[in-house]
């Protein structure tokens, strides 16, 4: 979603829409009404990524930036004024939770559609976030409110930055099964479920397995697997299921579903072993998939 955003840095902030639909509003602060008032008439710096969160740098006032420069990797992309701007650039926060994206083209339905970015001055004329489900987020926060909400008093490490020692010892004492810990935001962030399904079945690792009984050579193969999935889904555009929810910012299906192993896969043959088939469990009321022969308890 960053990198699909960033045709939107250096663009103004000309209009702030909250389209009138019938469904329950998303969680937004400050009120609606209010975000006018913070972001008319500014620029928009930046695009970055805290865990599983959208964040769009603004500029105080009018802050001018005039070279743009993208990163296709999994870094903070944008212009030579961020770093200039950066300690006081107020963030726009999108949470997609389960179904929500933030997008720059026509959206998979208007009528779910709950806020609206129009801009000038780049090559897009607007980012919008979407929510099916509308469990979604959306923020305004100064930077010491970021920090307050979503630094590392809430957060644990970034999926992509933690260290194999550092994420080793996040998780080799605790006496919880292992996936179910590894979607503890507060441990490492960014790891979804789906994804975990795909990092433990990598690693050779039964899902109930508890932390503490997973020495430390599996856990350097865990936090290895965790960083080439994730890096993996990200060059292709994340996971569209089969229900259609997840699209990319142009309105696109992802591409990484074609190369899950075990997730959505329950009855069919083991693409790993290419013996047993692969079961679906209940692990704290979300789905895990795994095959027995490859992750043996």
């Amino acid at each position: 979603m960053c990198r699909g955003l960033s045709p939107a840095i250096g663009s103004t902030i000309e209009r702030i829409e909250f389209p009138d639909i019938p469904y329950r509003p998303i969680v937004t602060t400050p009120a609606p009404s209010q975000w006018a008032a913070r972001l008319v008439g500014r620029t928009i710096v930046g695009i970055e990524r805290i865990a599983k969160r959208v964040v769009i740098l603004v500029a105080p006032g009018n802050s001018a930036n005039k070279t743009i420069s993208v990163d296709s990797t999994d870094k903070p992309v944008g212009c030579e004024a961020l770093q200039e701007h950066r300690a006081e650039a107020d963030r726009i926060v999108f949470q997609p939770k389960m179904a929500g994206i933030a997008m720059i083209s026509n959206p998979p339905s208007a009528v779910h559609t709950r806020v609206v970015l129009h801009l000038s001055g780049a090559s897009c004329d607007r980012i919008l976030y979407w929510d099916r489900r509308g469990l979604g987020t959306a923020h305004i926060w100064t930077p010491s409110e970021c920090d307050l909400y979503l630094g590392p008093k809430v957060l644990g490490p970034d999926a992509l930055s933690i260290t194999a020692e550092a994420f080793a010892q996040a998780f080799r004492n605790l006496k919880r099964p292992v996936k179910p810990a590894l979607l503890d935001q507060r441990l490492v962030a960014g790891v979804g479920n789906l994804y975990a399904s795909e990092i433990l079945h990598r690693s050779g690792i039964h899902p109930e397995r508890k932390c503490d009984r997973i020495p430390l050579k599996s856990w350097q193969s865990i936090h290895r697997s965790m960083q080439e999935i994730l890096l993996d889904a990200i060059a292709h555009e994340g996971s569209t299921l089969n229900d259609g929810t997840y699209r990319n910012a142009i309105n696109g299906e992802g591409g990484y579903q074609n190369h899950h192993r075990v997730y959505g896969r329950e009855g069919e043959t083991c693409l790993g072993c290419h013996r047993s088939t692969i079961v679906r469990i209940v692990q704290s009321q979300r789905s895990t998939f795994f095959c027995k022969t490859c992750q043996p308890r």
